[in-house]
C-alpha cells in the first residue's frame, strides 16, 4: 500500500497541456445566467415601465439570489478544477489508495468522463490495461476522442482504451475485470435503480478482483446501502464496507455539502 501511494503521489495530471475539463456541467451556468439576465430585464421594466415598484423589487430579489448561486457555482467548479483547487486530482488519489489491487490484469472505470481517473490508474500500475466508458453526454462536454487525446499526452494511450457505454448495461462478459471503479457517476443517471447500477457493475469483476464505488449516495437515491453491504457479504463479497469520503476528500461533512457532495460515500470491497 506505501508502494502504491508513493507512486501516486508523484503523479501530476495535466502538465502536458491536456483538457480534462470540470466536474460542474455547462448548463448550470446557462440556466443560472440566462435566469439572472431576465430578471435584471424585468426589474428594469418593472420600475421604467410598468411602474411597479413591489414587482421590481421582487426581480430585483431574485436577481441577487442568481447572482449568488452563479458565483458559488463558478467557485465549486474552480475548486475542482485541476488547474484549480485540484480537488478532482485529490480525490482520484484518494479512490485509488482505497483499491486493493495488484495492478495486474484489466482495468474498469464506469463513467470515465474526460479520461483523468482511467489515465492516473495507467500510470500507477504500468502492467495493467485499463478500459474507460461513458455515456458522453452533451452537459459537460466531454468525449471519447477527448479521453484518447488526454491519453495519448500522459504517455498511456497504448495500455488505455475509450468507448460508448451504458452504465444500466455492460457491455461486457461476467467476470471480464480484476478491478473496477467508478467515481461520482451513478447519481447523474436519472430513474435509475442505483443499487441495480451497483449490482451491474459487480457483474463484470472476476472472482477475486476488486472494487471501488465513490458517489453522493443520498439515502432516498440509493436506499440502505448498510443493508446492500449485508447483502453483499452475504452473496460472498468479502472486505466489502462503505468509507465516508466526506471527510477524506473534502475535510468535514461542511465543506462536503457546501461543494454538493455532502453524502459522498464509497463502496469498496472484493469479489
Amino acid at each position: 500500500m506505501q508502494d502504491r501511494n508513493f507512486r501516486q503521489a508523484v503523479i501530476r495530471l495535466g502538465t502536458h497541456g491536456e483538457n480534462y475539463g470540470s466536474w460542474m456541467s455547462n448548463p448550470v451556468f446557462y440556466v443560472a445566467g440566462g435566469l439572472l439576465a431576465l430578471s435584471v430585464v424585468l426589474a428594469v421594466l418593472s420600475f421604467t415601465v410598468f411602474h411597479i415598484t413591489a414587482l421590481g423589487v421582487m426581480f430585483v430579489i431574485a436577481a441577487v439570489i442568481l447572482l449568488a448561486l452563479l458565483l458559488w457555482c463558478a467557485w465549486i467548479r474552480r475548486q475542482y478544477a485541476f488547474g484549480g483547487g485540484g480537488m478532482m486530482d485529490q480525490t482520484h488519489l484518494v479512490v485509488l489508495s482505497h483499491l486493493n489491487f495488484d495492478g495486474q490484469g484489466q482495468f474498469l472505470e464506469v463513467g470515465c468522463g474526460s479520461g483523468p481517473l482511467s489515465i492516473r490508474a495507467a500510470l500507477t500500475w504500468p502492467s495493467a490495461q485499463v478500459t474507460g466508458i461513458d455515456y458522453w453526454g452533451a452537459d459537460f462536454g466531454y468525449s471519447q476522442a477527448m479521453c484518447e487525446k488526454n491519453a495519448a499526452s500522459e504517455g498511456v494511450s497504448a495500455r488505455c482504451r475509450f468507448q460508448h457505454g451504458d452504465a444500466n448495461k455492460l457491455d461486457f462478459p461476467d467476470e471480464s475485470f480484476d478491478a473496477v471503479v467508478s467515481n461520482y457517476v451513478y447519481h447523474n443517471i436519472m430513474g435509475s435503480d442505483k443499487q441495480a447500477l451497483l449490482l451491474e457493475t459487480l457483474r463484470v469483476l472476476k472472482k477475486g478482483g476488486v472494487f471501488a464505488i465513490n458517489d453522493n449516495m443520498k439515502p432516498r437515491a440509493y436506499g440502505d446501502m448498510d443493508s446492500f453491504v449485508r447483502k453483499l457479504r452475504g452473496m460472498g463479497y468479502a472486505d466489502v464496507r462503505l468509507i465516508d469520503m466526506t471527510r477524506e476528500i473534502f475535510g468535514s461533512r461542511r465543506r462536503a455539502a457546501m461543494m454538493m457532495l455532502g453524502e459522498s460515500r464509497m463502496l469498496v470491497g472484493r469479489k
